[in-house]
């Protein structure tokens, strides 16, 4: 039988200081300065989670956390140009999120330039503020092939009233070299021994009745939306800083190696109408490392192949209030000897929109890092707060 590392007693107290950690509602961001076209707004939010980890084979841990906590400010300084500096000081360590200068002069073009996302996976953006399930899936995790932030520059545009949405991207990004992940993330917040490179992303979106956002939950009793989306990725490494390969082109670590290449394809949709909200991911994302005679992790014989699926919806059973959640996802890798899957079941309560809500979400994997019977419960539940 399983044991618990902690006493329900104390998860009982845990979940209480959790439950009064929650704050009073506000308005959504807070404009300190206007003047015509300048103007400085400030805003961000706060997540404190309960997370608890339920494994068959092995004890059980739990921990009360700050998972996001973000401060943002934004400013125009003239017209048609706007900035934004936005900084996480959650789970204990400091990170950079967006810092870019924006030009919106331009009828249906936005051009973004700095730290920012880039346009891949469409999980991945979709705001923190505005997800369904409490995480995202693997389809928008950057440990499993979705590229992070990236240094560069964004285009942003659109076409037929809205209908069609495109955007493109070029950049500095950097990759974790540990073999057992794909592990994207902006330069800005790079540990020393990640691989440099360069990263190019493009995304196309179909939204035939109208455009319709990234944020999930049907909030407004309005026509239904629709979007099909593709969307495509090429990274290559520049080779200035590939720290686990010798002169000779041999990897030195069997747990650590120097990535290459990387490029990834998406196919992608979402509904929103009715009270339901709906999205669906499916990416075939493919890896080499600098040595191709290394196998460990991911990779075998130097080439890392993913299939990575997701589906998650919602329905409001009380409008704009309470939203009934589930979801299904999975991730495979030439290296797995069976599919790593999480099915995921929940609830979010809406106190104001996306704003102050509380969600609980419970996942059930199985096949953790593509192990037959390594299975594993968790059960989040997070306070959500944004102004």
């Amino acid at each position: 039988m399983k044991t618990c590392s902690r006493a329900w007693s104390t998860r009982a107290a845990l979940l209480a200081a959790f439950a009064a950690a929650a704050p009073a509602p506000a308005e959504a961001g807070i404009v300190v300065y206007e003047d015509g076209a300048k103007f400085v707004e400030i805003g961000g939010r706060i997540q404190t989670q309960y997370h608890l980890f339920d494994p068959d084979a092995g004890d059980s841990e739990d921990e009360i956390f700050f998972r996001r906590l973000r401060l943002e400010v934004e400013a125009g300084f003239r017209e048609d140009w706007e900035g934004k500096i936005q900084v996480d000081f959650g789970q204990s360590d400091v990170a950079v999120k967006d810092i870019y200068l924006r030009y919106t002069g331009y009828e249906d073009l936005r051009l973004t330039l700095g730290n920012q996302k880039n346009p891949f996976s469409r999980s991945f953006n979709t705001s923190s503020r505005e997800l369904q399930l409490v995480e995202r899936p693997f389809a928008g995790d950057h440990n499993f092939g979705a590229p992070d932030r990236m240094i560069g520059l964004r285009v942003d545009g659109s076409a037929a009233g809205g209908r069609l949405a495109w955007a493109g991207s070029f950049g500095s990004e950097s990759i974790d070299p540990d073999a057992a992940k794909l592990d994207f993330d902006t330069p800005a917040n790079a540990d020393p021994d990640f691989n440099q490179g360069w990263l190019t992303a493009g995304r196309l979106d179909w939204h035939p009745f109208g455009a319709m956002r990234y944020t999930t939950g049907d909030f407004v009793d309005d026509d239904p939306k629709l979007t099909l989306g593709v969307a495509a990725f090429t990274w290559s490494n520049d080779g200035d800083n590939d720290t686990f390969t010798d002169a000779a082109g041999r990897a030195t670590s069997s747990s650590k190696a120097d990535v290459d290449s990387a490029e990834g394809f998406e196919v992608a949709a979402g509904f929103r109408g009715y009270g339901w909200s709906a999205d669906a991911q499916y990416q075939v994302i493919d890896a080499e490392t600098v040595d191709r005679r290394f196998t460990g992790g991911l990779f075998r014989r130097g080439d890392a192949e993913l299939d990575v699926f997701a589906v998650a919806g919602g329905y409001m059973v009380v409008p704009a209030t309470l939203e009934l959640v589930a979801g299904y996802e999975s991730l495979d890798a030439a290296t797995y000897r069976d599919a790593w899957t999480r099915t995921s079941l929940g609830a979010n309560w809406f106190l104001d929109a996306h704003k102050l809500k509380a969600q609980l979400t419970w996942r059930m994997g199985e096949s953790l890092d593509g192990v037959p019977g390594n299975d594993a419960d968790e059960l989040f539940l997070q306070l959500h707060y944004a102004f």
